[in-house]
């Protein structure tokens, strides 16, 4: 990442020059059956995505081995033996490695690195500097996750790196110009006799960060629409060499948004190869879902273009193949599909593990720490469906962090709510000891605490929206705990309110579910014109998840970092008693008969 005067030399020699400096990648050419047909070669793309701070197979909220009900693995280092493993294979043969971004937030080793000791103090380089380096990518593409701990981080990440970083879509605010390195053509050489391939490779970031991560890129970067950007980079590729394009982007195929309209599309994937012609392939992630092979078919030239998302965390690999022709002194991919290669099928790679282990039991240590004892287990089962003491912890913790800093200012008197989610459905504090790791279990992510005014109509709109995360039930109807709530809207995107009570009566349609809204503790409704300070998570607060009437001036923003406050709340109580913080204050209800 440059500053905001405008790129590096580094990155504008990387654009300038990629092509001629890019190290050549020998193939072996294959030859087709019978003397009429051409001589044919072949081109393999792996691709990763949304690995997440993931190295080792470990899950730092367990202090285990990492597993789950499917049995999937995790990490840079599964990754790595897959490739070496493929590389190996093909005995030289031409074999390209990218990745589609989201890779430094989202385990407790990368938070580590980033908050606790961050590279930028001390130096040192990053763990997925060092697992990456050692797999040897081609590019990465800049994932949205990747600005969460601001530019200067970023920046050092990328130098880091012994390969180009791309967000073609990512502008410098005040130049206008690019402020990561576009794309880069690499010379692929396919043997002995044969035209050099130049593989054009363009990556695409998501436009949400300009809402996700506003704090830390608002008046320095502007996030252009991915569609828009492909189609004006594919022709200059194609002027400037480029025989084929493969798009590295970050975001998904749905072609729908999280946050509304007000941005460029956060899942554009298809559209793109829908609409810009000249585009041969594009591995894409930010979904975490498991595409194995999709092809789109370009609405100008009819061509397919094939799509590929390769799951999360390092649980897949999307293998790519090209064959490959010339045709008129032309190169053109004559066929390609994919396959999807799964990690728990090999073990780690020793010199990635190697390269990242003094970090890595650094991290663990860490976590390990104890910071209050609780007295009873409290868990995350029920949190979706159920106000449970675990959840009313983190509101707890919030509203009083607000209505301390707002003592003698003008909000003063105002009612303190509160918004969580139920980031996880396993989280869980044990009787007991309880560690930085339970805690980290149950905020997995690194949102800041904000504040904002709402009036108690927004409340209820608020509420009415969230509200639409679950299913429609009938009365007298079963009821599955386990299907209650509507698939398309992630977990993090329903919030439970502390500080007023209220039923969500789920037998009635979305936007009417809102039966009883009374002030916290009292059967007196909500006024319209109430007015209430809402503690509220930067991503929230800046647009995420699209909730109505939120995103406005905070009138407490002082960039404390949530989990942080738990952790500190925790350490300075020394006990963590529901007794202390838990009020049930909403139940699911159908015609005021409650659910459970």
């Amino acid at each position: 990442m440059t500053s905001p005067s405008g790129p590096s030399r580094r990155q504008v020699l990387a654009v300038a020059a990629a092509a001629a400096a890019a190290p050549l990648i020998a193939a072996t050419p294959a030859r087709a059956t019978g003397a009429h047909h051409p001589r044919t070669w072949d081109l393999t793309l792996l691709g990763t995505s949304d690995t997440h701070g993931n190295v080792y197979n470990w899950d730092y909220y367990r202090d285990a081995e990492y597993d789950d009900s499917k049995q999937n693995d995790i990490g840079v280092a599964k990754l790595a033996t897959l490739i070496n493993q493929i590389r190996a294979e093909r005995r030289g043969k031409a074999t390209l490695v990218l990745d589609a971004g989201d890779t430094i937030q989202g385990t407790p080793l990368a938070t580590f690195y980033a908050k606790q000791e961050p590279i930028t103090s001390t130096g040192e380089k990053h763990p997925m500097a060092r697992a990456m380096n050692i797999i040897d990518y081609d590019a990465v593409t800049l994932g949205n996750h990747e600005f969460n701990y601001g530019l200067p981080l970023l920046d050092l990440w990328i130098r880091q790196l012994g390969f180009p970083a791309l967000a073609a879509n990512a502008v410098n605010a005040r130049t206008g110009k690019p402020a990561f390195t576009p794309y880069v053509i690499k010379k692929v050489s396919l043997g002995f006799a044969a035209p050099t391939l130049r593989v054009g490779i363009l990556g695409l970031t998501n436009p949400g960060v300009a809402i996700w991560d506003r704090g830390n890129v608002e008046g320095k970067l502007r996030f252009d629409d991915m569609i828009a950007t492909a189609a004006k980079y594919v022709p200059i590729m194609r002027q400037r060499g480029a025989d084929i394009i493969l798009i590295s982007a970050h975001g998904g195929d749905s072609g729908t948004s999280s946050y509304g309209p007000e941005l460029p599309n956060e899942n554009p994937v298809a559209l793109i190869a829908e609409q810009v012609p000249g585009i041969d392939a594009i591995l894409f992630g930010h979904a975490h879902n498991e595409v194995v092979q999709r092809f789109v078919t370009n609405k100008q030239t009819g061509r397919q273009v094939l799509l590929s998302e390769p799951s999360k965390w390092g649980q897949r690999l999307t293998r790519m193949d090209f064959n490959l022709a010339r045709e008129h002194g032309r190169w053109a991919i004559t066929r390609s599909s994919a396959t999807m290669l799964n990690t728990n099928t090999v073990v780690e790679d020793p010199k990635v593990l190697a390269a990242v282990r003094a970090q890595h039991k650094k991290t663990v240590a860490y976590v390990n720490q104890v910071v209050a004892r609780a007295t009873v287990e409290m868990s995350t089962v029920e949190s979706r469906y159920k106000d449970t003491p675990i959840l009313d912890f983190i509101n707890h913790v919030q509203a009083e962090t607000v209505t301390t800093a707002l003592a003698g200012t003008q909000y003063a008197d105002l009612p303190v709510l509160s918004q969580a989610s139920p980031f996880s459905r396993t989280a869980v504090f044990p009787a007991g000891d309880v560690k930085i790791r339970d805690v980290a279990g149950l905020y997995v992510f690194d949102n800041t605490l904000e504040a904002v005014v709402l009036t108690g109509a927004e409340v209820r709109a608020y509420l009415e929206y969230s509200a639409k995360y679950f299913v429609t039930l009938a009365p007298g109807a079963p009821v599955d705990p386990e299907q209650i709530s509507d698939p398309s809207v992630p977990d993090y995107n329903y919030d439970a309110l502390s500080g007023v009570d209220y039923d969500i009566d789920i037998a009635k349609p979305v936007g009417q579910r809102i039966t009883r809204l009374v002030l916290a503790g009292t059967d007196t409704p909500v006024a319209d014109d109430a007015q209430f300070v809402v503690a509220v998570n930067n991503y929230r607060r800046s647009g995420g998840g699209n909730f109505p009437g939120i995103v406005k001036t905070q009138v407490y923003n002082e960039q404390q970092e949530i989990r942080q406050l738990l952790i500190d709340w925790a350490q300075a109580k020394g006990t963590i008693d529901p007794a202390d913080f838990f009020q049930p204050n909403w139940r699911l209800v159908r015609e005021g008969v409650p659910v459970f």
